[in-house]
């Protein structure tokens, strides 16, 4: 790894070397690994974010729902502006080779930065920020985080009696949230008084209502954030544009992932990544840790995705998921 030396802050309440397990970091140099390639899901709008149900090998996928959609309780059917204000989610439930096997519509969520899958007996849950606020035409944004089973071709709003909120913290939004299953960790990305930040918790805990973090930090200094994976005692963070946006141009774009340790917060690296640049449109958008069903650390997956399009002359939108494996020791 390239060793920037850059510190963010961060906050000990507890002893974080004693309490944070320690992993392997992954390799952003060694050969990815094609999950999904130009697949579509329920609506043709650009992915926000994915998480994968290790148990059941599914891949769950978040987007703004579609202009053209009228609910039984609308008087009119929505532009897409007005979804994305309202927070107006579209949950999509894939095979590992792409196939759609359902789909949800999450009505008052928030922008799907980042979601979480859980399976737990019988059912699947998923967790996403909650209770979005409307922005006027500007996105809407959660400021709790929820947690509700997976029910396929239900649409369900965010302040209906299924969901289990929780409220980390008062006066914050942009909630957003990340599990690392390996290492039974929840964690939550957040904005208080115009800053964001992260914090670590033991998902026990956090299923308790029990809201001590094992550790908080600064976000540091990025380009437009599009997503962020924990695994162990590394934080990774996504940023980019599209082709033609920012300073984003083909065929390099200005895709990074950067890698903070938890326990020191020292920014480790910062890498440029530079796969699939021959998609016709390609924003890099969430990020998810890739678990085999007997979570066997050896095939474990550092993943990425990337919103494209069908071709030049088709603007709808398809999802590219790729990974990367740990390191070897």
């Amino acid at each position: 790894m390239i060793t920037l030396g850059l510190f963010v802050s961060l906050f000990l309440p507890n002893d974080v070397q004693a309490e944070l397990p320690h992993a392997k970091s992954f390799d952003l140099n060694g050969q990815e690994v094609e999950l999904l390639r130009e697949k579509s899901l329920q609506d043709h709008t650009v992915l926000q974010s994915f998480a994968f149900d290790y148990r059941n090998q599914h891949i769950y996928t978040v987007q703004l729902m579609a202009k053209g959609y009228q609910f039984s309780d609308e008087r009119r059917a929505l532009k897409g502006a007005e979804r994305a204000s309202n927070g107006d989610l579209v949950l999509t439930k894939l095979d590992m080779a792409g196939n759609k096997l359902g789909y949800m519509y999450l009505r008052g969520f928030g922008h799907g930065v980042s979601i979480g899958v859980e399976p737990d007996g019988k059912e699947v849950y998923i967790w996403t920020e909650s209770d979005a606020v409307a922005n006027g035409g500007k996105n809407g944004w959660g400021k709790r985080i929820a947690r509700f089973p997976f029910m396929n071709e239900e649409t369900i709003e965010s302040n209906t009696t299924i969901i289990e909120k929780f409220e980390f913290l008062p006066n914050v939004d942009h909630t957003t949230v990340n599990i690392d299953h390996v290492h039974n960790l929840l964690t939550m990305r957040y904005r208080q008084n115009g800053e964001f930040h992260f914090a670590l918790y033991h998902l026990d805990d956090v299923k308790r209502h029990h809201f001590q973090p094992i550790v908080q930090m600064t976000q540091p200094q990025l380009g437009t954030f599009q997503g962020f994976v924990s695994y162990g005692d590394f934080l990774y963070l996504l940023e980019g544009n599209n082709f033609g946006t920012g300073d984003s141009e083909k065929p390099k774009g200005n895709t990074y992932i950067t890698t903070i340790d938890w326990k020191t917060g020292k920014v480790i690296d910062k890498r440029w990544i530079g796969i699939a640049s021959d998609l016709p449109f390609r924003e890099p958008e969430g990020m998810g840790i890739y678990l085999p069903r007997d979570k066997n650390p050896n095939e474990t997956l550092l993943c990425l995705g990337f919103a494209s399009t069908i071709s030049n002359a088709n603007a709808a939108k398809v999802v590219n998921i790729f990974g990367f494996p740990l390191e070897e020791s």
